[in-house]
């Protein structure tokens, strides 16, 4: 089965699809005929991208903060009435960190646990009810290496994508039987700009770019990766180097050399 077959005008809903790994997804469902919801902050920039996408026309752009419990309703509505269904939600909106523990204020591990967790969790609650009623569609949360291996300068935000991925997996458990279906994307180092807005200790953003994020997987290969996944039925979704892929195999045979392994390697 082609991700064509599978996409062509499925309504698939698209959060932190400003920019990176949300734009990109953005484009390559449309290049397969999808009407996509484009979701962030920036109603402005959101047309930009909305406008390069295949058949602007046929796609919407829905400003909201993810963090903002209205915003989310609202959103949800618009889209209802809109669109009249939603076939894929993707959970990418997000936050890094580059901070060592020790560096971290208690508002800064809120401010990330609030973005990466929270607000998955409360958007996925608020358009639930759609899937369950359809009795289909498919919930994507965008996850992180990170969140299956724990690395250094990144406690919170590992911490954070590590519990969305067992949220989801109960979710997945819970739905099964109502036709729903629960993936979780693990990417690795992807070249975006999330480096800049990652938040150091103080909660403000880095600033710059870092040599891995630099050195990553194209974002427009991280889509397709993505969509022939899902286009599959995978459920769970390694998308990275093989650095990255060697740390989760490593992690599942053999966590004390895991541990060894991040301790050596120190990658900020």
């Amino acid at each position: 089965m082609t991700t064509q077959q599978n996409l062509a005008d499925q309504v698939v809903w698209i959060t932190g699809a400003s920019s990176g790994l949300g734009e990109a997804l953005a484009k390559a469902f449309a290049a397969q005929d999808a009407q996509v919801i484009l979701t962030a902050r920036r109603v402005e920039v959101l047309e930009q991208v909305r406008q390069t996408l295949k058949s602007p026309e046929r796609h919407l752009v829905v400003a909201a903060d993810v963090t903002n419990e209205a915003d989310v309703r609202h959103a949800y509505a618009t889209v209802l009435e809109q669109k009249g269904r939603i076939d894929y939600l993707i959970n990418n909106a997000g936050l890094s960190q580059r901070a060592l523990i020790q560096d971290t204020t208690m508002q800064t591990e809120r401010a990330i646990m609030e973005v990466d967790y929270f607000s998955q969790v409360f958007f996925t609650k608020t358009v639930l009810p759609t899937f369950l009623s359809q009795k289909s569609g498919r919930i994507v949360f965008i996850s992180s290496v990170a969140g299956l291996l724990g690395t250094q300068y990144r406690a919170t935000y590992s911490a954070a994508k590590a519990a969305i991925h067992l949220w989801a997996n109960s979710l997945r458990a819970e739905v099964a039987e109502y036709g729903v279906q629960v993936s979780v994307v693990f990417p690795g180092f992807v070249k975006t700009n999330v480096s800049f807005n990652a938040l150091n200790g103080e909660g403000k953003p880095q600033g710059h770019q870092d040599s891995a994020i630099e050195n990553g997987l194209d974002a427009d290969e991280f889509a397709q990766t993505v969509l022939q996944a899902l286009a599959e039925g995978q459920e769970y979704v390694v998308v990275g180097g093989l650095k990255e892929k060697l740390g989760v195999l490593v992690s599942r045979l053999s966590p004390k050399l895991l541990y060894k392994m991040i301790r050596k390697t120190k990658v900020k």
